[in-house]
């Protein structure tokens, strides 16, 4: 009996034309112009489409800015941070926005006046505002003490197991003062007074103007230190970062601050340069700062939810000292 080899049957080699994915280049272009859409979408429908996408957004930051503290070994209370942020972001959300609704409410109904009809709008609901802001402002310092007191009991509970309680609550803290409170400040922006009602009524074109000025400081900055840059500005923090970068988005963003006059003819010139060189001064600061945040705790990126661009902590991170100091100049200019 012959036993005869079965034919060897020649393994199949991997194709090798296989279709490359998509590169870095064309994820970023994707992804910038998905958010980009969203965000101008959003900012443009409604003052509570805005609000939500800002709630969001703050609130991604907010906990991209804990994974960073957790990454350098400390322990941020994240949920009681991220809680206390959505309740101030709304509360921000209410003291801006709230009048404006009362008074689109209010606007078919009349008040009688001995025998005269007076529509409501222009008595009532400016005292009703003033109230508003002063519970706003009320709720704001209740919501951080809350959330002091709360983070108190987290360490007593947790203590020994957290050897570092009160660093703990500094950075849970810090998290609300760097990343929530700016981001939020955005809304007093957003509004401007209706002398029509005395009411504050928000305005979209506020916020493109913010936006486009800040993409214009950056864009001139790339574009100038790429072409001119010699001088690094910190090079221990960013070694990308020239002086002649700067010079450059600083030109840009004046230059922008004017031609705003066609998207915000009501708004001075002088203002617009002003907000323009608030702007170009500070945004920058806000980048090498969350770089400088980055490097101490040893990540390159904030967050991985922008492929190619990082976390949106890393998007908006030129906001957070801009926003403030536009914010406290408003109020101050009434």
């Amino acid at each position: 009996m012959s036993t005869s080899t079965p034919p060897i049957t020649p393994e199949l080699a991997e194709p090798t034309d296989k279709k490359p994915g998509p590169s870095n280049l064309r994820l970023r272009v994707i992804y910038a112009s998905i958010g980009a859409t969203m965000l101008l979408g959003s900012v443009w429908f409604s003052s509570w489409t805005f609000g939500l996408f800002f709630a969001a957004v703050q609130a991604k930051m907010l906990l991209e800015f804990y994974r960073m503290m957790r990454a350098a070994g400390y322990l941020p209370a994240k949920w009681l941070g991220l809680g206390a942020s959505l309740v101030l972001f709304a509360a921000f959300h209410l003291w801006q926005g709230l009048p404006e609704y009362w008074h689109a409410q209010a606007s078919s109904t009349f008040v009688k006046i001995g025998e005269a009809g007076v529509p409501v709008g222009s008595g009532a609901l400016p005292e009703q505002q003033m109230v508003l802001v002063g519970w706003a402002l009320a709720g704001i310092g209740a919501v951080l003490l809350i959330l002091f007191s709360l983070l108190i009991l987290r360490e007593i509970v947790l203590w020994p197991n957290s050897p570092t309680p009160f660093i703990n609550i500094s950075v849970t803290l810090g998290g609300i003062f760097y990343v929530s409170i700016p981001m939020a400040l955005l809304q007093v922006l957003a509004y401007t007074q209706n002398y029509a009602t005395d009411l504050l009524h928000y305005d979209y074109r506020r916020v493109f103007a913010l936006l486009f000025l800040v993409w214009a400081s950056d864009i001139g900055a790339y574009a100038a230190g790429k072409t001119f840059g010699k001088h690094k500005m910190a090079p221990a923090i960013s070694p990308g970062k020239t002086w002649e970068g700067w010079a450059g988005g600083f030109l840009l963003t004046l230059l922008l601050g004017w031609a705003m006059g066609f998207l915000l003819p009501d708004l001075p010139l002088t203002h617009r340069l002003v907000a323009a060189a608030v702007v170009a001064i500070f945004a920058p600061v806000g980048d090498l700062a969350e770089s400088m945040l980055k490097r101490s705790v040893g990540v390159k990126d904030s967050g991985t939810m922008m492929p190619g661009h990082g976390g949106l902590l890393d998007r908006f991170d030129a906001f957070l000292l801009v926003l403030p100091v536009l914010a406290l100049l408003q109020l101050l200019a009434g």
